[in-house]
C-alpha cells in the first residue's frame, strides 16, 4: 500500500478537513479487480464508526462526480489506530519520543527497515535511535512509516 497520488490527495483532504477530521494521510493500492483505497481519520477525541460512516459517504459523493479511479476499487475509512500511519514529516514532528518503524527504498547505513525512537526532525531529516546508534533518515527515502506501540504500559 502507497501514499495516493496528489490527485486523490486534493479531492479527499478538502472534503474531510471541512467535516471537522484530520485527513491523517491517504493510501491507495491500484488494481484492476480489487483495488483498495484507504483514508484515515481522526479528531482530538478520537473517531467512531459514526465518524468514518459519514466521511465515506461525503468522499464517495465527490469521486462519484470527479470519477478519478479507473475500474473498480474499495473505499475503507478507519482511525489511525495504536500503529498510526506516519505521511508527511510534521507527523514525525508531532510524535517525537515515540517509537516508529520504518520501511525505506534507499537503505540509510546498510538498513531498509529500522525502528527506534523518534529523537528529532531536522532539514528533511528525521533521527531514529535504536539501540544506541543514530540513523539519520531523510524523509523521501521512507517507503512506509508506522508508529510502534509499547504494549508493555
Amino acid at each position: 500500500m502507497k501514499q495516493a497520488p496528489e490527485v486523490l490527495l486534493k479531492l479527499i483532504e478538502p472534503v474531510v478537513e471541512g467535516l471537522g477530521y484530520e485527513c491523517v494521510g491517504v493510501e491507495y493500492n491500484p488494481h484492476p479487480k480489487h483495488g483498495l483505497l484507504r483514508i484515515f481519520i481522526d479528531r482530538e477525541h478520537g473517531v467512531g464508526m459514526e465518524d468514518c460512516t459519514a466521511v465515506s459517504h461525503q468522499v464517495s459523493g465527490v469521486l462519484d462526480v470527479e470519477d478519478p479511479i479507473a475500474g473498480e476499487y474499495n473505499l475503507e475509512v478507519s482511525s489511525p489506530g495504536m500503529e498510526r500511519p506516519l505521511f508527511k514529516i510534521e507527523h514525525f514532528k508531532q510524535f517525537i519520543g515515540h517509537r516508529a518503524k520504518v520501511n525505506l527504498f534507499k537503505p540509510v547505513e546498510g538498513r531498509r527497515n529500522i525502528t527506534g525512537l523518534i529523537e528529532k526532525v531536522e532539514e528533511g531529516d528525521v533521527y531514529l535511535q535504536q539501540d544506541g546508534q543514530v540513523y539519520v533518515v531523510p524523509f523521501q527515502t521512507m517507503s512506509k512509516a508506522r508508529l510502534e506501540p509499547d504494549y508493555s504500559i
